[in-house]
């Protein structure tokens, strides 16, 4: 019987074939299962997850651009904005608050406690500290804190500190205008923000773009003022010394170019620089010359008597009894500071009459004289950029009574801003046309919106009488200028009081048209609460004389020496070489004609001149005159004209002619 043979490994063979079997069916369900889930993430759930790719990588940034700059007239520049670095934190990632705080603490030099408190809200991100110096912002970035850095943000910087720092304004830290032309030009030099897709790596660094804006693209407009920073620190300096010399309040300065209506210099004393606003009182920031309405005394006067000569109701020559000092009607008690009787028109403001133009203003009527004066601006703003500009106060002529009509005849019981004033001195000065003040040179021109309010030759006549109050014996000879003539008008104006009715407090100004006969140049200075001096003529108009001076050099129109001996001199009977003479010495280094003339030992001729201006001749040039006789005009003199300087032990004397006054 034959044996059968049977493999042994049969049952292995058997099982091998069961585990690939099991492989395969693993692998196919592996399969199954990968595409299945790649179905749901690429087809079920693909626009999710892709939209949040994009929100990992592609990031939204918004890109805000510097301030505009602004610039004066010449291209200099008065405001811009620099880069710095602010230090920021993200309080829920910073690991060690405490320590962290205390290492920020010792860099930036602030309060750890402070930085401390900060880290502890729980927000996504807080400011520790706006703007640093650059060497601070390095620190803070050597120092590696987790979950804090630094940002670049644009600071605001006046290069020239003071000058116009209440015209300019400020920012805040975020870069918004807060005060002045930068609140008011805010939609002009704001930057612009622009938004813009960035990419960015796995570890969230952001990966540079070409489409990205451009800083200049986003940058806000620059603005071009008709403010001269020249002339704007020679107006500062004046006015903060007639404050300074006159224990002032406060002081206020304007120049105007007539022709343009172009503003060149907007002065305020207190000075503010509004590179460190913080550290002043919100008082300092006040915008004077366009807030402050006060009441303007007898610089007011021109006006109402322009309006009272256009009417007809007076002539020049017109004459009117001033009470000899006193004038009392119903309701009140009108004084002149000296006892005047009869005045013509024109000594009425030459000498500055309250009592005078009171009857004046009486027979003109309250419509006739509110009409005027609303069409020269006062009780309106200007219109000129300006946030928060005062109306002033110009009551319906139906609420005046007669005592009114009086006060406001003279300056009283009317309340004008600076910028008031000078943009109706600027009507006076061109003609009676009206004109626009500009402050910006991109401003239209004032003749745009021109109207003619007074004749030619009533605007004239005005400034013949302005003229008279500084160059012949009126209450403004301290802004003579030799060489050149000065129209102009004082102003002294009772401040009223918290408790009503008037008070002890002044405010003294002086505006002035320069040359008098065709003006060119108006210039404004008003101080407020000077003491003990008061008067405009005191304390306002040498500042005036001042500011004019150093502007007409600065631009080269000062007259010519030999303009100024004749002009100082013209009635004295000068030879040609008496000029020449007088010419040399004021080359010397002797500013004033009337020194020069003690240099060259010769007495001027003063016969037929005023009192007030013969002695101010002859005590210029050393020599305080003996006077007299009554009257206001000089009848005789001694020593003769030509002859030498009294030396020391002889006496000047000067005989009064009183017949001559009225002349």
């Amino acid at each position: 019987m034959t044996a059968r043979y049977e493999p042994r490994h049969s049952k292995v063979h058997d099982w091998a074939a069961v585990r690939l079997l099991v492989v395969a069916v693993l692998f196919a369900l592996a399969g199954l299962t990968l595409w299945a889930r790649a179905f749901q993430v690429q087809i079920l759930m693909g626009e999710e997850l892709a939209a949040r790719a994009k929100r990992q990588h592609m990031a939204a940034e918004s890109v805000s651009g510097p301030r505009g700059r602004i610039f004066d007239r010449q291209g200099r520049v008065l405001a811009k904005s620099v880069q710095c670095s602010s230090v920021f934190a993200r309080p829920m990632e910073v690991q060690d608050p405490a320590r962290t705080a205390r290492e920020l603490g010792r860099v930036l030099g602030v309060s750890a406690r402070d930085i401390e408190t900060r880290l502890a809200a729980r927000r996504p991100f807080v400011w520790l500290a706006r703007q640093v110096a650059d060497r601070d912002a390095a620190a803070v970035s050597a120092l590696a804190l987790p979950g804090v850095g630094t940002m670049q943000e644009f600071k605001r910087l006046y290069p020239s500190g003071h000058l116009a720092g209440q015209l300019l304004g400020f920012t805040g830290l975020d870069g918004v205008g807060l005060e002045g032309l930068e609140r008011a030009l805010e939609d002009t030099l704001a930057g612009r923000s622009d938004k813009t897709v960035v990419q960015r790596d796995a570890s969230g660094r952001r990966l540079l773009d070409g489409d990205e804006p451009s800083r200049a693209s986003v940058r806000g407009g620059d603005v071009r003022l008709t403010i001269d920073a020249d002339i704007q620190a020679m107006a500062e300096q004046a006015v903060g010394s007639a404050v300074t010399a006159y224990n002032a309040k406060a002081g206020m300065g304007l120049v105007v170019h007539v022709p343009s209506g172009d503003i060149l210099a907007w002065a305020i004393h207190p000075f503010f620089n509004p590179n460190i606003y913080s550290s002043y009182r919100p008082d300092a920031w006040r915008n004077r010359i366009a807030l402050d309405a006060l009441e303007p005394g007898s610089t007011f006067k021109p006006f109402v008597l322009a309006a009272a000569l256009q009417e007809g109701i007076v002539r020049p020559d017109s004459v009117y009894f001033c009470e000899n000092g006193r004038f009392t009607m119903p309701g009140a008690v009108i004084r002149d500071t000296h006892d005047y009787a009869d005045l013509p028109v024109t000594h009425i403001l030459r000498y500055s009459s309250n009592i005078g133009m009171a009857k004046i203003g009486l027979e003109m009527g309250a419509r006739t004289m509110h009409g005027y004066l609303s069409r020269l601006g006062f009780g309106q703003r200007t219109g000129l950029p300006l946030a928060g500009e005062a109306k002033g106060i110009l009551r319906n002529p139906g609420a005046w009574q007669r005592v009114d009509l009086a006060n406001v005849a003279f300056g009283q019981g009317v309340a004008v801003t600076a910028l008031q004033m000078g943009q109706a001195y600027l009507c006076l000065a061109r003609g009676g046309v009206t004109g626009s003040l500009r402050l910006l040179a991109t401003d239209e021109p004032p003749h745009a919106r021109a109207e003619r309010v007074f004749s030619p030759e009533v605007a004239g006549q005005i400034l013949s009488m302005m003229r008279d109050v500084v160059q012949a014996d009126g209450t403004g000879t301290r802004a003579r200028i030799e060489g050149m003539t000065v129209a102009g008008k004082t102003g002294t104006a009772q401040k009223a009081s918290p408790t009503g009715g008037y008070g002890n407090d002044h405010v003294g100004s002086f505006a002035a048209l320069l040359p008098g006969e065709n003006p060119e140049f108006l210039v404004l200075v008003i101080v407020d609460e000077p003491h003990p001096q008061h008067y405009g003529g005191v304390v306002a108009a040498p500042a005036v004389r001042e500011i004019a001076l150093q502007s007409l050099a600065y631009m080269g129109r000062l007259p010519e020496p030999a303009v100024q001996v004749r002009s100082a001199f013209a009635e004295g009977g000068l030879t040609d070489e008496d000029v020449r003479r007088l010419v040399d010495a004021i080359g010397a280094g002797i500013d004033s004609p009337a020194v020069a003339l003690q240099a060259g030992e010769a007495v001027p001729n003063v016969v037929g001149m005023s009192l007030r201006r013969a002695v101010e001749l002859l005590a210029g040039g050393g020599a305080v005159p003996e006077v007299r006789g009554s009257g206001l005009v000089v009848r005789r003199q001694s020593p003769d004209p030509g002859k030498p300087w009294p030396g020391t032990g002889n006496r000047c004397v000067l005989w009064l002619d009183a017949t001559a006054d009225r002349s």
